[in-house]
């Protein structure tokens, strides 16, 4: 059972925001380092530049994800991968916020560790905060309602509308 509240952790977006704010001349590259035909799971590395003409990274990050294994990765495992390793590089600079994990990799752990369905409410809220698409709010969705969280169902609603894929 976890030992954390999901809410205490900042999400990769919330970190991109202050990123583009104070550097509204930077860049952020990511760079797929191993895929599953290779290896079996992606590995993503994001480099994190101040400013897109001097080419200097600031900061670096990598991420892992298995295909299929969690919600999110039957469907965006890559894409999952790629914001991980945005979140890990952000916050190996100076985008850590409270604290270093990012929402989406303690929603990872509180899934490893097997958190039971009436927990799940959280976890499904910051993923539904992190998607980038319909397909994955889609899962998500899924998700809640068989669980029957509603409130989860309604942020997935909200963001679905805002999202024009």
């Amino acid at each position: 059972m976890p030992t954390f509240n999901l809410n205490d952790y900042e999400t990769v977006e919330e970190r991109l925001k202050k990123f583009w704010k104070a550097n509204p001349n930077g860049a952020i590259v990511t760079e797929i380092k191993l895929d599953p035909t290779t290896g079996g799971e992606w590995v993503v590395q994001a480099f994190i530049y101040a400013d897109r003409v001097s080419r200097d990274v600031v900061a670096t990050g990598l991420a892992s994800e298995v295909p299929g294994a969690g919600m999110a990765n039957k469907t965006s495992a890559l894409e999952n991968c790629e914001t991980s390793a945005i979140g890990r590089a952000l916050a190996n600079w100076v985008y850590s916020g409270n604290k270093r994990a990012s929402r989406e990799e303690m929603a990872k752990v509180a899934r490893s560790q097997g958190v039971p369905a009436s927990d799940k409410s959280g976890e499904l809220m910051a993923l539904v905060e992190g998607a980038t698409t319909k397909a994955e709010l889609r899962v998500i969705y899924a998700e809640a309602k068989k669980l029957r969280l509603k409130s989860v169902e309604d942020a997935v609603t909200i963001k679905a509308d805002k999202l024009t894929e």
